[in-house]
């Protein structure tokens, strides 16, 4: 099966509703500069972290306590010789119930091993998701991880 992107997952003792509200206060959990709107459908906001870093993102599916879904529209990673790799991908965040516990799926579609950047962009996501926004979800405080 072709790899449709990277995926992590991760476990916490909260509700479905803490956890969405943890992955909305993007500010939060994602290390840089976040500037615009991070809640609703059709909001959008940009990513910038110094200049190795810029995208923006368009929520375009959004589905309290279950389902956040960001499209990058645009995207500029100094690190890599094709600079918009992540035009277009887009990136889910799947919430749902396990065993009394609430879990969080998170995928970066169309972030493949044929990128450049999937090393560095898939590692920064495993860090970001298991490290930080998990401390967001279970201390109300991200982890800064770089």
């Amino acid at each position: 099966m072709k790899n449709k992107g990277f995926s992590t997952t991760i476990l916490a003792d909260q509700s479905p509703k803490e956890v969405f509200n943890a992955v909305n206060d993007v500010r939060g959990w994602w290390q840089g500069v976040i500037e615009g709107s991070t809640t609703k459908l059709n909001d959008e906001f940009t990513y910038r972290m110094e200049d190795i870093h810029f995208s923006k993102q368009r929520l375009v599916e959004v589905i309290p306590d279950k389902k956040v879904v960001w499209l990058v529209t645009e995207s500029k990673l100094n690190f890599v010789k094709e600079k918009s790799e992540w035009t277009g991908t887009k990136i889910s965040f799947e919430i749902s119930e396990q065993d009394g516990k609430t879990e969080l799926r998170f995928t970066h579609f169309g972030l493949v091993p044929e990128f450049e950047c999937y090393g560095g962009c898939s590692g920064a996501w495993g860090q970001l998701i298991e490290q930080s926004l998990l401390s967001l979800i279970t201390t109300g405080k991200g982890a800064k991880v770089f």
